[in-house]
């Protein structure tokens, strides 16, 4: 039995799409070979590659002046790849972070060490339950970029207003809530994600960078970090990560055969509608979020006690509800409700609550 998997990520896929890789697996569509096996230059991998590209760009109306290139190093390869690639051709980069949970914070760190940046914004003095407020006054007029976060994994909390920069590319990580709701892609100069949220499995990161940002890296900057490298070879200037990069295609598959990001929206509110709304009616859980900023795909709770999580957490995966346990800085639990979580899988989570709350109030 297929256990409901509740990881901030990996995730969970989508039992279809496993079951297509899986007759896929040893014969990739009459090739003599698994998409594992063959060259990244051949004439079926090609086509893969083509075809995860133009899927992304129609799923979330990817402008024809931006890019798309699927990379390796995860999303925290790209808090230095960042920097670098947005110096306007200098040696020291300026960029503006708006610091509203673990990961924007530790980008904003990495960059230190390329550039001139500073925190605008953090909602650091509350645990990070809530985004902080910008104005475009706040951002210097000079910056070269700046740093956001869309959605924070640990402690489950979103953006609901995108920032007014005045104009300085806003650059977003996108990880946790890539394709679970439609945005307007042309708000921002940048966006990237790791795969293994809401995309496929761990291996390939997404970049999407608008074309009036290629050319502005520092003389320093890596080639395998640069992004025009990759951008002028279609992803292809070495092995790409051609398996993860076939998942994300099937996953693109599925994703368009549901009614695209629009119907996924649709389903991922009314997931996250039913938990929210159970946590808040109960006597033994809480959200620690404010309400306006609450996350679709991550949501964390606590019961009373540390030591009645620890039962939670313990009785729950007897239960075939797994890795729910909270973030080592957040503790308590944590329910991450990706694309792939069906419906059922919350429900279930909530009846699990319930007897639970029965049993242990």
């Amino acid at each position: 039995m297929r256990k409901y998997n509740f990881s901030a990520g990996p995730s969970m896929l989508p039992l279809e799409v496993l079951e297509r890789v899986q007759s896929q697996l040893l014969d990739y569509e009459g090739s003599g070979m698994s998409v594992m096996e063959m060259s990244h230059r051949s004439k079926p991998y090609d086509a893969i590659n083509n075809e995860a590209e133009a899927l992304l760009r129609e799923l979330m109306n990817v402008p024809d002046n931006y890019d798309i290139i699927f990379v390796q190093g995860g999303a925290s390869t790209q808090f230095e790849a960042i920097p670098l690639n947005l110096a306007h051709n200098s040696n020291c980069a300026k960029g503006d972070y708006i610091v509203s949970g673990n990961f924007s914070n530790k980008a904003f760190k990495e960059a230190q060490k390329y550039g001139d940046m500073v925190v605008v914004a953090s909602s650091k003095d509350k645990n990070f339950s809530y985004i902080p407020t910008t104005t475009p006054d706040m951002f210097r007029k000079d910056a070269d970029y700046v740093h956001i976060c869309y959605n924070n994994t640990i402690f489950g909390s979103r953006y609901i207003d995108i920032p007014d920069t005045n104009g300085i590319p806003l650059v977003a990580d996108m990880s946790s809530m890539i394709l679970s709701q439609e945005v307007d892609v042309s708000k921002f100069g940048v966006i990237y994600a790791g795969a293994q949220k809401n995309v496929g499995p761990a291996g390939v990161t997404i970049v999407i960078v608008r074309k009036d940002l290629q050319d502005l890296a520092n003389p320093f900057c890596p080639t395998m970090l640069k992004w025009k490298t990759q951008i002028d070879e279609k992803s292809l200037y070495n092995t790409p990560p051609c398996f993860s990069t076939y998942v994300a295609l099937e996953v693109f598959r599925y994703l368009k055969k549901m009614g695209g990001v629009k119907a996924m929206q649709k389903i991922n509110e009314e997931k996250a509608q039913m938990l929210y709304d159970y946590i808040d009616n109960s006597k033994l859980y809480s959200n620690p979020i404010e309400k306006k900023y609450r996350s679709l795909m991550n949501v964390p709770f606590v019961t009373t006690s540390p030591e009645l999580d620890a039962k939670f957490v313990k009785e729950a995966g007897e239960a075939g509800l797994v890795s729910i346990k909270g973030h080592r800085l957040v503790g308590g639990m944590r329910a991450s409700i990706y694309n792939a979580m069906p419906v059922e899988g919350v429900k279930a989570l909530i009846d699990f609550m319930k007897k639970f709350e029965q049993e242990n109030l």
